[in-house]
C-alpha cells in the first residue's frame, strides 16, 4: 500500500546545525523523514489550529495542545469490518504515550452510515467494548465538501483523503509532515510501527 507524504521540512545549512541534528535526524531518513530544525519546541501551526469537542462531555479540545507529539489520527466508526482496530489504536496509544505519542479518535458516519449512534452512545461503545482512553473527539464529516478542515488540509498535505473508516494520517512533531496509511493498514502493521517509531526519535 503506496503512503503518501507531504514535503518535508528544509533542513539547516549552516554546519553547526548540522551537526546538532545528526543524532536526532539518523533513524528519519531510513523512514523516508526528515528531522525539523528547529531544537526548541515548536510553535502551532496552520495544520493543528483547530478546536473540536471532546466526545465523552463535549468540552472544547484544541488541537495546538498536542504540539510538539506525535499524532495518529484515525476516523472511526462502530459498525465497520475495521472497528476491532480499536483495540490496537489502544494498545499502541498505551506503548508509546510516555514518549509522546497521542492516538486520536474522530468517529464518522460518512462511509456506510457506520457511525449512527449519538456522542454518548459512541463513547460507551468505545470504553466497554475496547478499553478506549485515548483522546476521541465529536463526530466529524472527513471527507466530501462538508469535510472538516483540518481533514481537508491532511487529505491536501498527503493526496490522500480516507477512502472509509479507520484511515489513518501520522503527523510529526514539527506539525508539518504528514504520512498518509489506508483502512487496511492495521496498528501493528510492521511499516507503521517502524514510521512511529522513527518519528518519536526526533524530539522537538
Amino acid at each position: 500500500m503506496t503512503r503518501q507524504t507531504s514535503p518535508l521540512p528544509v533542513r539547516g545549512t549552516r554546519v553547526s546545525s548540522r551537526r546538532r541534528l545528526l543524532c536526532a535526524a539518523v533513524a528519519w531518513p531510513l523512514a523516508g523523514w526528515s528531522a525539523p530544525v528547529a531544537s526548541k519546541p515548536t510553535a502551532c501551526g496552520p495544520l493543528l489550529s483547530h478546536t473540536f469537542l471532546r466526545l465523552q462531555d463535549e468540552k472544547p479540545v484544541s488541537l495546538c495542545d498536542f504540539t510538539g507529539q506525535v499524532l495518529l489520527v484515525v476516523n472511526t466508526a462502530s459498525l465497520c469490518g475495521f472497528t476491532g482496530q480499536y483495540s490496537g489504536l489502544e494498545a499502541l496509544d498505551r506503548r508509546w504515550r510516555e514518549r509522546g505519542l497521542v492516538v486520536i479518535g474522530f468517529p464518522s458516519n460518512d462511509f456506510g452510515r457506520q457511525e449512527p449512534g449519538n456522542a454518548r452512545q459512541i463513547a460507551d461503545f468505545c470504553e466497554n467494548t475496547f478499553g478506549v482512553r485515548f483522546p476521541m473527539m465529536s463526530k466529524t464529516t472527513v471527507v466530501g465538501r462538508d469535510a472538516h478542515p483540518f481533514f481537508r488540509a491532511l487529505a491536501q498535505r498527503t493526496g490522500q483523503a480516507p477512502q472509509w473508516n479507520f484511515h489513518k494520517y501520522l503527523i510529526a512533531r514539527d506539525g508539518q509532515t504528514v504520512r498518509s496509511y489506508a483502512s487496511a493498514v492495521a496498528p501493528d502493521n510492521p511499516s507503521l510501527l517502524k514510521d512511529i517509531e522513527s518519528a518519536l526519535l526526533v524530539k522537538s
